[in-house]
């Protein structure tokens, strides 16, 4: 068995990550989005005959007019790119032709984008509190499908069937991906760009968590999610709207560091930035402005490892598709209260490559 060999990816962003995103049909295709206006195409290439590690090679830079705030890739074998940006619009990139193309424009900076292979859409979620829903499917420019939002979104996940959007006042709404993509084709037959109030959350919830929500992601089983909060905790919860499955759901403290004694002692308390789920194991990976990486088992609520300390906040992480890497974005945060914020030469991608069981859960205590 390969034991679990890191590097550094050469010729990284050239300020802070906002998202990385591994291509879900080729394992060695990555994507990252950055505040420098740029998305960065990389391919890992398998280590060679003599060489310690893999390496991974810049593909191409596709330029934007102001800072990604997040990428995904679309349809499998499709070529295509999709990223949300600080200048209201959502763009298709051919990853081939680098072609832009806008589907539709936002009246505030967009925050997530996030496709959905098994219903051919895209979401978009601004801070103009609504989303955008897409057809991916046909290469007609119809208008997109306008949800109304009761708050501002800060973060956005998908699972196959599920879209769960975390927004200010730790609201949490949990939509159908199937009643989205119905709404949205009816919306298309009729040629109406309908402002959809009528379209309401498979469920409405409150976060579990006291604080701002940074980050969720979804199970791959189609189960659940987790969310990160700025205040160095996790929650684990399920979709099954049962008195049993959500007497299920759990909190837990992470990414914190003890304060020296001088200083007064307890404990400093990081933002959890980034959390991914691994496709195969379910296990799941959280990043922190403390410069660390974890992997937790969230049947067993217990932690499996933590990595070696970065340089700097992990802004953002990514699994493969066969779940054989792990990406990190690494950049400064603004823990560190820096009023002149640059991640200028100090902003990097790490990839690690993981052993057969690395990231297999240990089955609960």
């Amino acid at each position: 068995m390969a034991p679990a060999t890191q590097f550094e990816v050469a010729q990284p962003p050239n300020d802070a990550i906002s998202a990385l995103k591994f291509s879900p049909d080729s394992s060695n295709r990555l994507l990252v989005s950055s505040w420098d206006k740029n998305v960065y195409l990389y391919e890992v290439v398998a280590a060679e005959e003599g060489a310690e590690t893999a390496k991974a090679n810049l593909v191409k830079t596709y330029e934007h007019r102001a800072p990604v705030l997040d990428v995904c890739f679309g349809a499998a074998g499709q070529d295509e790119a999709f990223t949300a940006g600080m200048d209201h619009q959502v763009k298709r990139i051919d990853l081939g032709t680098g072609e832009q193309t806008v589907l539709s424009k936002h009246s505030a900076p967009v925050r997530c984008v996030v496709y959905s292979k098994e219903h051919s859409i895209l979401v978009s979620a601004s801070w103009d509190s609504t989303l955008h829903v897409h057809s991916t499917a046909s290469s007609s420019s119809s208008s997109p499908l306008i949800v109304n939002l009761p708050g501002k979104p800060h973060a956005m996940a998908a699972s196959p069937s599920k879209l769960v959007v975390a927004m200010t006042a730790r609201l949490v709404h949990i939509y159908d991906l199937p009643s989205l993509a119905t709404a949205l084709s009816s919306s298309s037959a009729s040629n109406g760009s309908s402002t959809s109030t009528d379209i309401q959350p498979w469920q409405q919830r409150e976060s579990s968590l006291k604080f701002l929500t940074r980050a969720v992601a979804c199970m791959p089983n189609d189960a659940g999610y987790a969310t990160s909060s700025i205040e160095g905790r996790v929650a684990v919860e399920w979709f099954e709207d049962t008195a049993e499955s959500q007497a299920r759901k759990y909190a837990f403290k992470c990414h914190r560091q003890t304060a020296p004694e001088e200083d007064g002692g307890g404990d400093i308390v990081y933002p959890v930035h980034a959390l991914a789920f691994h496709p195969v194991y379910g296990t799941f990976a959280s990043g922190g402005g403390d410069g660390t990486v974890a992997l937790w088992d969230a049947e067993a609520k217990r932690r499996m490892r933590q990595y070696q300390k970065f340089p700097d906040s992990v802004a953002a992480l990514a699994f493969s598709g066969d779940g054989k890497y792990l990406a990190i974005g690494v950049c400064p945060g603004f823990e560190t209260g820096m009023e002149d914020y640059t991640g200028e030469g100090r902003t990097k991608v790490f990839i690690r490559e993981l052993s057969e069981t690395e990231a297999k859960g240990k089955g609960a205590k």
